[in-house]
């Protein structure tokens, strides 16, 4: 265990040691279109990072996920000690009663490995069919480097997760910026996801190749729209059958 695992009745974070001084963390919880998780998982495959660690609770669903036969953490932390970069990405909801939780966890172990700056990807319903990106930041430095390279989001709110986190980084007095791709379906989205990742390529330099996303949108989401219906029935009660907003 790391000096930096956070460890409290609800959330634990255990990692092996974060190598790069001064990271950038960025997080993909899923939200609407599953666009953070999506984008995160192709930066993860792009740059090779290194699997370092995972966040856990008892309030998360009780379920393991599966990629090529192996065990993975619904919740994992991996690192790119060359792009000095942590990424968080999540194959499952976070539910309403834990985010606060996960957010406080989160925002304590950030400090503790000395994050300078949070990204938080996530989608945005609208009723284009144009795929946008939407950015806010906690501070006036953070919103000048996106406010070319996005819309920004002049007011409304962030819902779930990322909404959480994003309040916390200002508490916290953490710099941090959030972009929403725009999405007009529930269902996953890969091409919203495409258009988020450009924009990180902008800001960090990553030249991260889309062009897979977008070839593979349709298998991508028929994978995880069946990954998201077994979530759905393990938090469903026996004989219950009323919808669940996780991914909304």
């Amino acid at each position: 265990m790391a000096e930096t695992d956070y460890d409290n009745n609800n959330v634990k974070i255990i990692t092996t040691e974060i190598q790069s001084e001064n990271p950038v963390l960025i997080e993909g919880f899923p939200g609407i279109g599953l666009v953070g998780n999506i984008a995160s998982q192709q930066i993860i495959d792009e740059l090779k990072m290194e699997y370092v660690g995972s966040i856990d609770s008892r309030h998360f669903p009780p379920i393991a996920v599966l990629y090529e036969g192996l065990i993975n953490m619904p919740v994992r932390i991996y690192e790119s000690i060359e792009h000095k970069m942590v990424m968080i990405v999540s194959d499952i909801p976070i539910n309403p009663v834990v985010a606060y939780d996960i957010s406080k966890a989160l925002l304590t172990w950030a400090k503790s490995i000395n994050a300078k700056e949070i990204v938080s990807l996530a989608g945005i319903a609208t009723m284009s069919e144009d795929h946008k990106v939407f950015g806010a930041a906690t501070t006036l430095e953070m919103l000048d480097r996106i406010r070319d390279k996005v819309e920004l989001f002049q007011m409304g709110t962030i819902s779930g997760i990322s909404g959480s986190i994003m309040g916390e980084c200002l508490v916290r007095e953490m710099p941090a910026i959030s972009l929403l791709g725009s999405t007009m379906s529930q269902n996953p989205d890969p091409r919203a996801a495409a258009v988020v990742i450009d924009v990180l390529n902008l800001l960090y330099d990553f030249n991260i190749n889309t062009e897979s996303l977008i070839e593979q949108a349709e298998k991508i989401e028929i994978e995880l729209q069946k990954l998201a219906e077994d979530v759905r029935t393990t938090e469903q009660p026996v004989g219950a059958r009323k919808e669940f907003p996780m991914y909304g």
